[in-house]
């Protein structure tokens, strides 16, 4: 009987390893985790709920929330994709539901949820699984030969690689060390800190409808934004931290953050407004009428900076006024240095080079039966249920694969 050996018992690993088992019972199947727990990633993510895949029925939209491999996945998902991971639960009993912002959740609001319909699976199909079992090497002779830390050895057939993502490059050298290159991985999915600044007094202070970017740079997002005790986080900045982190790692994390507030003007038109109010709103005092809809203690604090007294009218604005709070407001420039981890959310940019991957297989395309999924590879999204659904889809495009080759 012909063997697959799964290094990593992470969402795809195990993904692969229930559907290998499931589409050819020819196979053995056997899962090797270093940790003393599967799927310790799936039961902590979203808060404990597993934010499963994104709302999106569409490859080239959902394909460009992913700042590395977006051309990969817009490959992977023509075999595998979001409908078809919600299909696949909902068959096992865990139905799964959107939210507002487009995440999906098993409708438990439990990520206990999936990782037992997982584990039923993996039974049922008799997915060996052996904890603790830390991979030191990897050679190839006629079979992988795979040993840990203890010299103990095991040999595949076929070999997937699904360890997820890596903090240094040296942890790949068990994968280097067969002739593989890599992206040097880099944090992503992180907040940014702003230190010593008086916007911190505003923590849990949010501006909905706001735009960031990083000076000097085409790098900006739209979306939420959170002010922390530390700096800046929300939606919008997890994902500028997506894309701009290889730019943000080569500046050793010193960089300037441009905040619009209100992401609908900029200075020249908001100040074209603030001129109109000052007729239309005449006597009204500018601390007690807000109009851009932000949250008064934002609106307070920018009115503070723009050297305006809250009791100000309207109509007394001076031009210097007026010009300050226009820039404050679309335009508020922000000194970060350091990042700081987002929960669980943490993401590595950086793994195995996408040139060496055979999309439509996930198979190495310098190593006969050799296998990649997850986030191993240098394929990274941004916070929403992305990264898993890279997990799902490469996880089943191998067991689909090894399910056509195993006769």
């Amino acid at each position: 009987m012909k063997h697959l050996v799964i290094i990593g018992g992470g969402a795809a690993g195990i993904f692969c390893a229930v559907n290998a088992a499931r589409l050819q019972p020819k196979l053995k199947v056997t899962v090797i985790e270093k940790s003393n727990k599967l799927l310790a990633k799936v039961k902590i993510s979203g808060g404990g709920r597993c934010n499963v895949t994104h709302n999106c029925d569409s490859i080239s939209t959902m394909s460009t929330a992913y700042p590395r491999g977006e051309k990969f996945v817009k490959k992977t998902f023509q075999h595998f994709f979001t409908t078809d991971t919600i299909e696949w639960f909902t068959q096992r009993g865990v139905p799964i539901k959107a939210e507002a912002d487009g995440r999906m959740f098993p409708k438990s609001d439990n990520s206990q949820s999936i990782i037992d319909a997982l584990l039923r699976e993996a039974q049922q199909y008799n997915v060996v699984v052996k904890m603790s079992w830390a991979v030191t090497s990897i050679t190839k002779q006629e079979e992988f030969v795979i040993t840990n830390l203890h010299d103990e050895q095991i040999t595949a057939d076929y070999l997937l690689i699904a360890t997820g993502g890596f903090n240094k490059a040296e942890q790949f050298n068990f994968i280097t060390q067969l002739g593989h290159s890599i992206a040097n991985p880099v944090p992503s999915l992180f907040t940014f800190n702003i230190p010593n600044h008086s916007i911190t007094q505003l923590m849990g202070v949010v501006a909905n409808d706001a735009q960031v970017k990083i000076n000097g740079t085409k790098l900006m997002r739209e979306g939420a934004v959170l002010i922390t005790h530390w700096g800046l986080s929300g939606p919008a900045v997890l994902a500028l931290s997506a894309y701009a982190a290889r730019h943000l790692h080569d500046v050793d994390y010193k960089y300037t953050v441009q905040v619009n507030w209100c992401k609908d003007y900029n200075e020249t038109t908001l100040l074209e407004q603030i001129r109109s109010w000052r007729n239309q709103l005449g006597s009204q005092k500018i601390g007690n009428k807000n109009p851009l809809g932000l949250a008064n203690r934002l609106w307070q604090y920018l009115l503070q900076q723009s050297e305006i007294d809250e009791q100000t009218a309207y109509n007394q604005l001076s031009s210097k006024q007026q010009n300050l709070l226009s820039k404050n407001v679309c335009s508020y420039n922000l000194q970060a240095q350091g990042k700081t981890t987002f929960k669980d959310e943490f993401v590595s940019a950086g793994g195995i080079q996408l040139s060496e991957i055979e999309s439509s297989t996930c198979e190495s395309k310098l190593i006969p039966n050799l296998f990649f999924a997850g986030e191993v590879m240098d394929v990274d999204g941004r916070t929403g249920g992305f990264n898993f659904q890279h997990a799902w889809t490469s996880g089943f495009i191998v067991a689909k694969a090894l399910a056509g080759r195993v006769g």
